[in-house]
């Protein structure tokens, strides 16, 4: 038999299967309460305008373009709208500073194939966003932990990293509501980020998927936003804003975007070139379409139902848990981040939730870049209705609770 271990590449050791793509199965499997997938609603997208745009793009002269093969900067009417978007983030950029990618995700791919070299360190929050280290493990780096509102100096970071023989590249974190936790770093925290990398003369890379999901809270600007406005230009900054339209319009057209310094760009353009030429045009036309004629009322939708969710699963975390487990808070997105008694394991509460609660969610271990957290949870309330949410936590407490109580 062929031995292909002894063929694939050494980085092929570090890909591991998504613990969250295969829950998402579960979904599948009427009798399971699910909380595990933080995926968008599909009753709340916006099937009917995407229905027009595409008919629109077919029965246009437009067609001709939508089939054909594009530029790999992506479809410019798509950029240019989004030139108008980031400047009411306070991020006035240019059309050579928007690229478009194949989702966000691809985006993460191919900065962490710019920037690592076996051995560097990526610094990420612990925990962190599962794709992400995904993403990056095939680059085969180390990593450390980015606290953004912590204490550590340089010098220990720029220490740490040249003892596993590299060095520290960039920092990645999701500064609104992030993916697991629900949490958002403060502005303090995003200026101390900029401070660290400024004097470890790093990247930082912004992941933006969820800025647009805030339900209460005053707004805070982007790292990239602060940035600018202490240098003056885009072109001057090391921020690279990763943003999709997955959450609020549809993920299954896999249109995301980055948005950086030309030079950045110019890299990622090239690998684009080499990977997948360009992404769908057509989906890029209908994008734009959609957005245009109300991507506003269509954010203002989802912000509604989502955070009646949220506050249901807060109201319902705050009946059915046993005292001495916490969970966030957030003001948006669309996680809460459970934390158990020490010594609980996450992933063999879940074993014991399918079996007889019949409630799925994600251990946290799979967010932690040192494969610390078990005793860490990740629930999700975009696709639950109160009902669900009601009877499904309330299983999962009296769970917690008996197995606390032995």
């Amino acid at each position: 038999m062929l031995n292909w271990e002894n063929m694939f590449a050494t980085r092929s050791s570090r890909m591991r299967a998504s613990e969250i793509r295969e829950l998402l199965k579960l979904l599948d499997q009427p009798d399971i309460i699910s909380f595990a997938g933080g995926i968008p609603d599909p009753a709340l997208f916006p099937d009917k305008e995407f229905q027009a745009a595409y008919a629109d793009i077919f029965n246009s002269a437009a067609v001709s373009s939508a089939l054909q093969y594009s530029v790999s900067e992506g479809y410019k009417p798509l950029r240019e709208w989004l030139v108008k978007q980031m400047a009411a983030l306070d991020i006035p950029c240019e059309l050579d500073n928007v690229f478009i990618v194949s989702g966000s995700q691809q985006g993460l791919d191919y900065l962490g194939k710019l920037f690592l070299s076996p051995k560097d360190t990526a610094l990420v929050t612990w925990p962190t966003y599962l794709g992400a280290l995904q993403a990056f493990n095939a680059y085969e780096p180390s990593y450390d932990q980015l606290t953004p509102n912590g204490n550590r100096t340089p010098d220990s970071y720029r220490a740490t990293a040249a003892q596993t023989g590299g060095k520290v590249k960039f920092a990645y974190l999701s500064a609104d509501f992030s993916n697991p936790t629900g949490e958002t770093v403060d502005r303090a925290g995003r200026e101390k980020v900029l401070e660290l990398a400024e004097e470890l003369d790093i990247a930082v890379i912004e992941d933006a998927a969820y800025q647009s999901l805030r339900y209460d809270g005053e707004p805070i600007p982007p790292i990239l936003a602060l940035e600018i406005a202490k240098k003056g230009h885009i072109d001057n900054t090391r921020t690279i804003y990763c943003g999709s339209f997955s959450k609020t319009l549809a993920p299954g057209l896999r249109v995301g975007f980055v948005v950086a310094n030309a030079p950045v760009i110019r890299k990622l353009v090239l690998m684009k070139q080499a990977a997948d030429l360009h992404s769908s045009t057509i989906n890029q036309m209908a994008i734009t379409q959609v957005a245009e004629r109300g991507f506003d009322a269509q954010v203002a939708k989802i912000k509604a139902a989502y955070s009646h969710r949220r506050d249901a699963m807060l109201t319902a975390l705050a009946k059915h848990m046993p005292a001495g487990i916490t969970w966030t808070k957030p003001e948006g997105g669309m996680f809460i981040w459970i934390t158990l008694p020490k010594g609980m394991d996450g992933a063999a509460l879940l074993a014991k939730s399918i079996e007889t609660a019949k409630v799925a969610f994600v251990p946290g271990r799979a967010f932690f870049a040192d494969g610390s957290g078990e005793n860490t949870i990740r629930v999700s309330f975009s696709c639950a209705n109160d009902v669900m949410i009601e009877e499904g936590i309330g299983r999962l407490g009296k769970l917690i609770a008996k197995e606390i109580g032995g």
